[in-house]
Order: C-alpha cells, then sequence, then structure tokens
C-alpha cells in the first residue's frame, strides 16, 4: 500500500509539475489557442498564473514533505487541496462542454482523494 501511494504521489506530482510550469511559464494566448485551454481566454493573466503557481506548489507538497520528513502531514493536505481544485476544474471545464476534460480531471481527483485517505488513514507518516 505504500507502494501504491508513493507512486500515485508522484504520478500526480508530475501532472502537477507540467500543469503548473505551463501555466506559470506559457502565456495565456498561446494557452488559450491550445485544446482544452479555451478557458484560460476567459480569465485574467494573473488567475491562470496564480493556479500555475499553486499547481507547482501541489508538486513539491506531494513529495518532499514526505521525502525531508518534515512536517509529512502536508502530503494529505496537499492531496486534499488538489480534490478540491480538480472539482473546480471539472465545473469549469463542464460548464464549457468540455466533457473529456472533466473525466481526465475525475480521475486526477481520484489518484488524490486515494493519497488524502491512504496517508490521513492506514499508511499515514506518523507513527
Amino acid at each position: 500500500m505504500n507502494l501504491a501511494l508513493w507512486i500515485a504521489a508522484g504520478l500526480l506530482a508530475a501532472v502537477a509539475l507540467l500543469g503548473g510550469i505551463t501555466k506559470t511559464f506559457v502565456p495565456r494566448e498561446k494557452l488559450a489557442a491550445a485544446h482544452g485551454g479555451g478557458w484560460t481566454g476567459d480569465v485574467s493573466a494573473g488567475f491562470v498564473k496564480t493556479l500555475g503557481v499553486l499547481e507547482l506548489l501541489a508538486a513539491l507538497g506531494l513529495i518532499l514533505p514526505a521525502v525531508l520528513g518534515i512536517a509529512p502531514v502536508l502530503v494529505p493536505v496537499t492531496a486534499v487541496c488538489w480534490v478540491l481544485l480538480m472539482i473546480g476544474a471539472m465545473i469549469t471545464h463542464g460548464r464549457r462542454g468540455e466533457y473529456s476534460l472533466s473525466a481526465l480531471n475525475l480521475v486526477y481527483l481520484a489518484i488524490a482523494a486515494f493519497i488524502a485517505w491512504g496517508r490521513f488513514g492506514p499508511e499515514s507518516f506518523v507513527g
């Protein structure tokens, strides 16, 4: 179970890192033209960059606290925050009729929920 939680955290951290880098450093106009990025044309560039920074922090928060042994409770807390972020993403994509993207967000939400459940529960870092 511990290995599965580490793998899930690593995969979700990679997704968060990629999304965070993209939203933080790619211009909003270019994002808006890309598949699945149309929503960025409806919001400010600052909002997109803020989401990008939050995703970068999530990538760090899913891995570093446990690896460094400093406040490892931040791993499941980060996973819960990711669940909330994915709910917002699903609502946004659903309103735009982008149901395949909502389904992908649901997969990410399920992975984050698994991490939160596992790290708050049976495989907690608190011993």
